[in-house]
């Protein structure tokens, strides 16, 4: 059976092609997957004008749905189901994940939507919502090389035993080893060790290591590292155990491997962890490839 079913693709009202839209395209017409486009028009100030110029709103979803339509017709001609909509909604968060229920895909695709830094301190973007609240998997795209992934990289974090527990990392890798194996991209598995991590609090005197405390903690993360790799058949020369601060280790892996898509896992966060920003949200921004996020189990 084919990872994908259902695939969702949420786009914006510019009515222009887009990265997450061929990436859609393509991994619909690899899988056989049902494709659903959505443009989402917030109802609050529409392009710069206020939402209460009745006229000009029913333009712009007029507009859209025709171009929508037409782009739905070219889809169809290369064999790919595919149903579209264009929604108005005063809060796009609250619809998108409405839809999501509705839908139940097994995807979200959406285009990458960049914030400056500053911006983002006060106002979390609508990537990192989706990120943090989306129950499904969400791939954010922000280029495309080839319509399809050529080389994909499973990003497992070892360090924090919760994903362990909840099985993220394995999912990450079959969710990679799937898509890989539909889209004929080559896989390879990696894990940043970050030495700052193994450093213990010294009662409000600084941060210490113990000697050789990193050290063990290496060894022990290198160990797991491998065994994981082993238990899915991912050849030697396809293991990455690299240190340093997870974003840069990822960006740079991803610049010199030319990666197309990093899988990695989302956890939910809370209090200043949520405030700040998880490694995945960050990672969004930083490293010159897309992101697919495997959302971890929630326990009922």
């Amino acid at each position: 059976m084919s990872q994908y079913q259902r695939l969702f693709l949420i786009v914006g009202p510019t009515m222009r092609h887009t990265p997450a839209m061929e990436r859609a395209v393509a991994l619909a017409k690899a899988t056989d997957a049902v494709l659903h486009i959505a443009v989402f028009i917030e109802d609050v100030d529409i392009l710069g004008l206020m939402s209460g110029n009745e006229q000009f709103r029913e333009i712009c979803q007029q507009e859209n749905q025709k171009w929508l339509q037409d782009e739905a017709q070219l889809i169809r001609g290369n064999g790919i189901a595919v149903t579209t909509e264009v929604v108005l909604a005063r809060d796009v968060l609250q619809e998108i994940l409405q839809h999501v229920k509705d839908l139940q895909p097994d995807l979200v695709i959406k285009d990458v939507h960049h914030e400056s830094a500053l911006k983002r301190v006060f106002v979390t973007p609508l990537d990192w919502h989706l990120l943090r609240d989306c129950p499904v998997a969400v791939h954010l795209v922000s280029e495309v090389r080839c319509p399809l992934p050529r080389v994909i990289v499973a990003a497992v974090d070892l360090s924090h035993p919760e994903h362990q527990i909840n099985d993220l990392n394995d999912r990450i890798i079959v969710a990679a080893q799937r898509m890989a194996m539909q889209c004929d991209a080559e896989l390879h598995l990696l894990h940043a060790f970050d030495p700052s991590l193994t450093h213990i609090s010294d009662a409000g005197a600084g941060a210490v290591t113990m000697p050789g405390f990193s050290a063990d903690v290496r060894r022990s993360l290198n160990k797991s590292f491998i065994t994981l790799a082993e238990n899915y058949r991912v050849p030697s020369e396809r293991q990455h155990f690299i240190e340093g601060p997870p974003t840069k280790v990822m960006s740079d892996f991803a610049a010199h491997t030319r990666a197309d898509v990093i899988i990695m896992g989302d956890t939910h966060r809370k209090g200043l962890h949520k405030l700040i920003g998880s490694t995945t949200e960050h990672v969004l921004y930083k490293v010159p490839c897309n992101v697919l996020a495997i959302k971890a189990q929630v326990d009922q």
